[in-house]
């Protein structure tokens, strides 16, 4: 049984299966928490614990999902493409949207690490938790803080502002589709993007210049951060 978990193919299959479960579930619901992502960890947790099976077994496989960050993070272009002349017409605003969502993203994670005790290590990984998982290793590891937190704290982020941005788009009554689009990639990176892509297209494209933008920000804004 033993090889079995140490297959590639358990982390892979597992990983597949539990996401695939997540869609199904979401879409039976049509509930804002059941995200796929969330419902995927949740059941990988759930096995790996209840079966007693090595974490190193399961990311032998697992692992290799992560491989693939990179390039689907690039597949948001098409949807930018597709709305290249919005993005011309509006560059500034959604330039300065993404600058200013993205100082308030660093600034706000330093102080509440500080306000709340958290080491200097600790708070370096989490600066940079509103970005892509690419762009916060990265980052991460440039400034001294632990990958591992960082990756962490930006899935969390991510399922949080994918489950409640339909919410406050609503709350406060946002109609431009760019002001949300640029308000949920700035926020929730990828995963936010990838709620904003069902949302509408000019909301997912918006999404996907501005986690792109805010991830290059967040790399020049953290330079002259000092912890």
């Amino acid at each position: 049984m033993n090889e079995v978990f140490s297959s590639p193919f358990f982390g892979i299959t597992l990983s597949i299966l539990a996401y695939e479960l997540g869609i199904l579930i979401e879409r039976k619901t049509k509930l804002a928490f059941a995200n796929p992502l969330l419902i995927a960890i949740i059941l990988c947790v759930a096995v790996i614990e209840l079966a007693h099976i090595p974490l190193e077994s399961y990311n032998v496989g697992g692992n290799l999902i992560s491989v693939f960050l990179g390039p689907a993070t690039a597949v948001i272009a098409i949807s930018i493409y597709s709305q290249f002349s919005k993005l011309k017409k509006y560059f500034l605003p959604i330039f300065l949207g993404t600058l200013v969502g993205s100082l308030v993203s660093v600034g706000s994670a330093y102080l509440l690490c500080r306000v709340f005790g958290l080491d200097d290590v600790l708070t370096r990984s989490m600066m940079v938790k509103s970005v892509s998982t690419p762009f916060a290793v990265a980052i991460s590891k440039s400034i001294g803080g632990l990958p591992a937190v960082s990756v962490a704290a930006v899935v969390l982020t991510g399922i949080l502002g994918a489950v409640f941005a339909p919410l406050l788009i609503r709350l406060f009554g946002i109609k431009n589709p760019i002001e949300a689009g640029v308000a949920i990639g700035t926020s929730s990176h990828a995963v936010g993007t990838s709620k904003a892509i069902v949302i509408g297209e000019t909301e997912g494209a918006m999404s996907g210049i501005a986690l792109a933008l805010a991830g290059i920000l967040t790399v020049i804004i953290t330079l002259f951060v000092k912890v």
